[in-house]
C-alpha cells in the first residue's frame, strides 16, 4: 500500500485505530522487563505511547508523515517524548542483537517482503529478546473489521512457526476476537496472536 494510502488514512483529526494500546500488546508487555521496544508500522502511536509511559526505551517507524504527527501530539499531550522515524519497511537496517521486545501489530506484508522484515526482526532481537505479534488471518475476509482484502496479505499459524523457527515460540494462537480499537478495528475479527523468544 501506498504513502499516499496511509496518509489520506490518517488525515483526520480522529484516531482512527483509537488511542489505546493493543490488548494483546498491553498484557505481554506488563509481564516483560523493561528494556528497548522497537514498534515497526507504529501508525498514530498508541503502542509506543504505552510502553514509553511505562518506562520503556521505545523506537518507533511508519511509512505516513501524518501517523507520526498524530503520534507526536498523542506524546506531547502525555508529556513523553518518543524516537519515532519515517520509515519504508524495506529500508529497515536494525543493529542486530539490540531490541528487548519488537512489537508487530497488524504489520501486514507481500510474501517477500514479509520474510525479509521478520529476517531482519529476528536479528536485531537480543538473545532472550521476544517478537510479540497479533496479525489478521485469511479468515478475516468474512469480516467487515479491519485488515487487507488481499489473502496473500494476511497470516497463516503455519506461515509464522516457519518464520520464526528459529525462535522459541512460547504461544502461537489464532482466535476470534472482538476488536474495539477506534473505527478502523471494530467488530467480530479472526486473528493469531504469537510470542516468541530469541534463543
Amino acid at each position: 500500500m501506498t504513502k499516499e494510502f496511509w496518509n489520506e488514512r490518517y488525515a483526520d483529526s480522529a484516531y482512527i485505530y483509537g488511542t489505546e494500546p493493543n490488548t494483546y500488546f498491553r498484557l505481554k508487555l506488563d509481564s516483560i522487563s523493561k528494556g528497548k521496544l522497537l514498534l515497526p508500522a507504529e501508525g498514530e502511536g498508541r503502542n509506543a505511547l504505552y510502553a514509553a509511559s511505562l518506562g520503556w526505551q521505545v523506537d518507533a517507524f511508519d511509512y505516513s508523515e501524518l501517523a507520526k504527527r498524530k503520534a507526536e501530539i498523542l506524546a506531547a499531550n502525555a508529556g513523553l517524548t518518543l524516537n519515532y522515524r519515517i520509515m519504508a519497511a524495506e529500508d529497515m537496517n536494525l543493529e542486530p542483537d539490540s531490541y528487548d521486545v519488537i512489537g508487530l501489530f497488524y504489520f501486514h506484508l507481500p510474501a517477500e517482503l514479509r520474510l525479509m522484515v521478520h529476517k531482519a526482526c529476528i536479528k536485531a532481537l537480543k538473545p532472550g529478546g521476544t517478537i510479540l505479534m497479533e496479525a489478521f488471518t485469511p479468515e478475516q475476509l468474512q469480516y467487515n473489521s479491519g485488515g487487507p482484502k488481499n489473502e496473500t496479505w494476511l497470516y497463516t499459524p503455519e506461515m509464522i512457526q516457519s518464520d520464526f523457527a528459529e525462535l522459541n515460540i512460547a504461544e502461537l494462537t489464532k482466535i476470534t476476537i472482538q476488536l474495539e480499537e477506534g473505527e478502523g478495528h471494530k467488530g467480530e475479527a479472526s486473528v493469531l496472536r504469537l510470542m516468541a523468544v530469541k534463543p
